[in-house]
């Protein structure tokens, strides 16, 4: 019997030898302990959206025609009234040149005539005074008027003269206007389209033409992001905004919504949505942000600080959490009733307590309740 006993006894020995060396091995789980803080309630746009300058313009001459001038190159810096371009239009300033004459012509036409209006006038008078004294005939002293009020509307004439030939000057001064592009406001020239010598073409409503010269001012930047119509109703303006870029890793913006787009967006094979314009709070200085820079915005649309939350991600459909059993080494399921949410933090109102660590990288292999698991080493919180 003793000797049986000892078989046995070496039996159940190997027996749970071999079931502890075939056992499965814990799965390392990256775990994060269940902790007070910020949770915000937020937005985000469909798609990237952009930075945009408050001033943008494309400009193009009124008229097709040759380039005779061509004064800036793309990323030029320009001053408002700067000649930017001009076409060939030698026959509008010989047109400008006859007409400057001809206001000078008209003008020494007003001398002339004014000078002897005047002396007309004169004679008239002494014409009066000589009819009073019985030295000439009243017939003598009308001619004399008479002449003299000629002579004043000649002057007169003369004047208007001088009116339409600086009208007509300045007709042509026009017509040069419609040749030229000139900044409209300090800027940087973003692109330009044609050469010297090219010939330019306007581009009309309706008409896909490129303009000869876009201009842009990047002293007032914003931007502009694309939101899902089903999220339209809860933006207004002077919402707060984080505003993060691809150029800038790791940095958030403060904004505020400056506009909501009264209407929807519909783009073919993609969501409906509506275009939100956002101002930065802080505006950076110029030169650090370009642009075009793709941008994402978060709208903050509620915030509550110092409540129990975990990783967004950690929760399973339905609610569910894996909470990590320290006593065990497993991971046991439990439902849990949120509150304010987004892509990186839920409010906890019910189910969990402060101190418990849930699972978070749900995407492993063998993670579910009631496996076996470790820490993972350096990534435990």
């Amino acid at each position: 019997m003793r000797r049986i006993t000892l078989v046995v006894l070496a039996l159940v020995v190997l027996a749970a030898m071999l079931f502890w060396s075939t056992r499965p091995k814990p799965i390392p789980v990256v775990l994060t302990e269940v902790a007070a803080g910020r949770v915000e309630s937020t937005l985000t746009n469909t798609r990237a959206g952009s930075i945009e300058a408050c001033l943008r313009t494309k400009l193009s001459t009124i008229v097709g025609g040759r380039i005779d001038y061509l004064g800036v190159k793309e990323g030029d810096k320009v001053k408002k009234g700067q000649l930017l371009l001009k076409l060939w239009n030698d026959d509008q300033q010989a047109n400008t040149a006859l007409a400057e004459a001809q206001v000078a012509v008209a003008a020494k036409r007003v001398d002339e005539a004014c000078i002897a209006a005047a002396n007309a006038e004169r004679e008239a008078y002494r014409q009066a005074e000589l009819r009073e004294r019985g030295f000439v005939s009243s017939s003598a002293e009308e001619a004399a008027r008479t002449e003299a009020e000629v002579r004043r509307a000649t002057c007169n004439t003369a004047h208007a003269d001088v009116a339409q030939a600086e009208a007509r000057y300045r007709a042509t001064r026009v017509e040069q206007g419609r040749v030229t592009l000139v900044a409209p406001f300090d800027g940087i020239i973003a692109k330009i389209v044609g050469e010297l010598g090219e010939y330019s073409t306007p581009s009309p409503p309706g008409v896909m033409t490129p303009p000869a010269i876009e201009l842009f001012d990047d002293s007032c930047l914003y931007v502009t992001a694309p939101m899902d119509e089903v999220d339209a109703p809860k933006i207004a303006p002077g919402q707060a905004v984080r505003i993060s870029l691809d150029a800038l890793p790791g940095q958030h913006l403060a904004g505020k919504v400056r506009r909501v787009a009264p209407y929807v967006l519909a783009v073919e094979k993609q969501a409906r949505t509506v275009d939100v314009e956002v101002d930065f709070t802080d505006p950076p200085p110029p030169g650090k942000l370009l642009v075009g820079y793709s941008t994402d915005v978060e709208i903050i649309l509620e915030t509550r600080d110092n409540v129990l939350r975990i990783p967004t991600a950690a929760i399973r459909e339905g609610g569910r959490v894996l909470v990590y059993d320290a006593a065990s080494g497993t991971l046991v399921e439990r439902t849990i009733r949120t509150g304010l949410s987004n892509w990186e933090y839920s409010e906890v109102l019910e189910g969990l307590i402060a101190g418990e660590r849930i699972a978070t990288a749900l995407e492993k292999d063998g993670i579910k309740a009631g496996a076996r698991v470790r820490p993972e080493d350096g990534l435990a919180k």
